[in-house]
């Protein structure tokens, strides 16, 4: 029952907090809400003691019919493909709880709502039948959209709208090819198993795997159906934009993998060298579109655009080696970008804007955001892949697990790694170094802000983002802490028909 009781935890914790009275105050809510998270946390990191990771089938099954006479029965399994993402969510949507800050507004519904989305993404991670995954993929849509319409910036309405109207359509996408799959069939056995597929023309196969691609490409992102995310990231509050990035755009990729190579692997390699073009693109263009930003947030934002491309191209590889690489990037990118988010968040806190021509000079040890800048030097120098960081570790095995089988696909992949170190270093060149100011640099001493005296950072607000950063470096000193748990998982799938490996 322990994968029951994820589902349980953050779920029965949302409703609580919906029935306390709003007399209650905000921080106690928070506090009702961090307890419960933390729960999660913990039964998450027990799943280790049961789980055996030399198995790379599900484990730890949990079955119960339910409406069988369509298909849809509770079916929970974990295994090294969903271990390392139950425990980034558990892990990042507590850190989301923790960097609240500005919580007044309707502060019963905020927090209910980021325990909703929890559960919700534990379910889509641990559903073992089909239909159950699309209920718990679309269970965390209408929270989320509440997060970014509420509690968002100015332009909240705008940014909000197009994350539904993108989102729904990728969720009704995935259902009609999981509905169609069944028409075609003839059979309403909606547990994941590769034998739905096995006797369909190959012409069918195509048309419901690139429906399943075009689907999980909107929610991953990729060019061309990445256009809501900058906007969403853009608009919505911190701890919104550390769930999004460093969670829910993963439901995306793990879809490609759990469902794409694993129900289509007949079809795969057809479709295969043109994901790895389409990876190459994404990351191509992820990386260009970041450089010409001068928001800070946006720019972190096309980022994940970029290297989201890295899995697809794992993906269509999808070699051994490869698909390792794509569960460390999954893990990697959601702790740096989830690092990057928190930090933006600091220096707008502090210094009121994100424009890169405004501000310069934060490292200013005395007046600026010191640690704040430290901590960003080791983020970008995370997520342009340097050595000893999980960046480096995720972006080798993909590259090292591609080269052979799509080598202009990764050369170019491997290009767009080397612009992350460019609109990176431009971001810390000129929001950190230089001398102190946060004003136009046309005529800084005019608007009298030259010599400013930035609030210091209180110990609270820091803890989150240094947590992370020590995993960012443990996970790159010793990758197999993660290996461990997904090598079996990963080989296995790099055995299908449809792998390369």
């Amino acid at each position: 029952m322990m994968l029951t009781a994820l589902l349980l935890i953050p779920f029965l914790g949302g409703l609580l907090l919906l029935l306390l009275p709003s007399s209650v105050a905000p921080v106690r809510m928070r506090s009702v809400a961090i307890v419960f998270l933390s729960l999660q946390l913990l039964l998450s990191v027990a799943l280790l003691i049961p789980f055996d990771p030399s198995v790379g089938t599900p484990q730890l099954v949990e079955f119960t019919p339910w409406v069988s006479r369509i298909g849809l029965d509770y079916r929970l399994a974990v295994d090294g493909l969903s271990l390392p993402l139950i425990l980034i969510n558990a892990a990042l949507t507590l850190v989301s709880a923790v960097c609240t800050r500005d919580f007044d507004q309707r502060p019963r519904i905020y927090f209910s709502m980021l325990l909703l989305i929890s559960g919700a993404v534990n379910g889509a991670f641990l559903a073992d039948n089909l239909l159950l995954f699309v209920i718990f993929y679309e269970l965390e849509l209408i929270p989320l959209w509440l997060l970014i319409a509420v509690w968002g910036g100015a332009n909240r309405g705008y940014a909000s709208t197009k994350f539904l109207i993108f989102t729904a359509v990728s969720g009704f996408l995935i259902l009609a090819a999981f509905f169609g799959l069944a028409l075609v069939s003839g059979s309403v056995n909606f547990n994941i198993t590769p034998a739905l597929t096995e006797n369909l023309p190959v012409a069918t196969q195509l048309v419901l795997l690139v429906t399943l691609l075009i689907g999980f490409g909107i929610k991953i992102p990729l060019v061309p159906f990445h256009v809501w995310l900058p906007d969403a990231h853009t608009q919505a509050s911190t701890p919104v934009s550390v769930m999004l990035a460093g969670v829910l755009l993963k439901l995306g990729t793990y879809g490609l993998l759990r469902f794409g190579l694993g129900l289509f692997q007949e079809v795969w390699p057809l479709v295969a060298p043109w994901l790895a073009i389409w990876a190459a693109i994404s990351v191509l263009y992820g990386s260009l579109a970041a450089i010409a930003q001068s928001d800070m947030k946006r720019m972190v934002a096309f980022s994940s655009v970029g290297h989201m491309g890295y899995v697809l191209l794992a993906a269509a590889a999808a070699t051994p080696t490869a698909l390792l690489g794509a569960v460390f990037q999954m893990v990697s990118h959601g702790v740096i970008s989830a690092l990057l988010f928190l930090l933006v968040g600091t220096v707008y806190r502090k210094t009121g804007t994100r424009d890169l021509s405004v501000i310069r000079g934060l490292l200013n040890p005395e007046r600026g955001l010191p640690l704040t800048g430290t901590l960003m030097i080791l983020g970008v120098m995370a997520s342009a892949g340097l050595p000893g960081m999980a960046g480096f570790i995720s972006e080798f095995l993909v590259f090292q697990g591609s080269i052979q089988t799509f080598p202009l696909a990764t050369l170019l992949s491997m290009v767009g790694s080397g612009l992350t170190a460019v609109y990176f270093l431009l971001l810390v060149n000129r929001a950190f170094f230089g001398r102190l100011a946060v004003t136009p640099v046309e005529d800084p001493v005019a608007h009298g802000r030259l010599d400013v005296q930035l609030a210091a950072v209180a110990p609270r607000e820091t803890i989150p983002a240094v947590a992370l950063a020590l995993s960012v470096v443990g996970l790159g000193l010793i990758p197999s802490a993660l290996s461990r748990l997904s090598d079996s998982a990963t080989q296995l799938m790099a055995q299908l028909p449809g792998g390369m490996g």
